[in-house]
């Protein structure tokens, strides 16, 4: 039978020694890991961004498989990101944020950071006016927290923002100032069968605009089911229908809406109080 060949008990012991070496270094490393971990946690609480950011970097570096430390650090450039600016620096944050987001997303995060970067990339798209990603990530959110009622809320904010400049327009076309009562105006019939129509910009604005104002106001529905008291959900259901009232095909159906939007106007103030008063009154019987 043929003899097994040995490594020499030198060449064993030498490998063993750096095996131990290399477990030692990269315990240590993670310790260091964790150390600018620590410490870009308090840069950023003490509202030094860029140097928390340069810490959660250094973290990353020394322990890729931390847990947390990408959503940190995407959240540092996020928090720096100025909606509108289009400086160089402030587009690096914005798009730093993504992508650390996007990253994080595929680590080894726990569910209740995810759902925390799913949110943070739906906000962040929104103040970028992204509102077709914005849509689809509180989506994401609501789907992984049927409970959401933020990402409720903010669902029926995006349908607002998105008729909102398209509104402004067509009233300022028409010669409506903001605070005059709608709906808008019906385009005129041509005068004769050689004349051209005049474009229908309500009926444009219907077509395009009527479903998705009609699912933000279910949104906000969807959120006061979950919280009843949800006064910004409350805020909202008063903007979406008094502007989609603007797309109502009769003065009537328009007053009937601007009604329904004032009450939600007051069940908003009563509730504002309502919460006032409860805390007023605990901070009474703590004292």
């Amino acid at each position: 039978m043929r003899a097994v060949s040995k490594l020499p008990i030198g060449t064993l012991a030498a490998a063993g020694a750096l095996l131990a070496l290399a477990i030692l270094s990269a315990g240590c490393n993670k310790l260091k890991a964790r150390d600018n971990l620590n410490k870009g946690v308090n840069a950023f609480k003490s509202g030094q961004y860029t140097v928390a950011a340069d810490d959660f970097k250094t973290a990353i570096d020394l322990d890729p498989d931390l847990p947390s430390a990408r959503l940190y650090l995407a959240t540092a450039y996020m928090t720096q990101y100025v909606p509108g600016s289009e400086s160089p620096d402030n587009l690096r944050n914005r798009d730093s944020a993504l992508k650390e987001f996007q990253t994080s997303l595929n680590s080894n995060l726990d569910g209740k950071n995810k759902l925390l970067a799913m949110q943070s990339l739906a906000n962040l798209y929104y103040n970028m006016k992204d509102y077709k990603n914005a849509e689809e990530w509180h989506k994401k959110v609501i789907a992984a927290d049927p409970k959401n009622k933020d990402a409720y809320y903010a669902l029926g904010v995006i349908a607002w923002s998105e008729f909102v400049p398209s509104w402004r327009e067509a009233r300022s076309t028409q010669g409506i100032k903001p605070e005059d009562p709608g709906p808008l105006k019906d385009a005129p019939a041509p005068k004769n069968k050689k004349a051209a129509a005049e474009p229908d910009l309500k009926a444009d604005l219907k077509a395009k605009y009527w479903q998705k104002l009609t699912d933000g106001i279910e949104d906000e529905k969807k959120a006061l089911e979950i919280d009843p008291e949800y006064e910004n959900a409350m805020a909202y259901m008063n903007l979406l229908i008094r502007y989609r009232a603007d797309l109502d095909d009769t003065r009537e159906q328009y007053l009937a809406d601007a009604k329904e939007a004032d009450n939600w106007v007051q069940k908003d103030l009563e509730t504002v109080k309502r919460k006032a008063a409860r805390k007023s009154a605990a901070a009474e019987q703590t004292n």
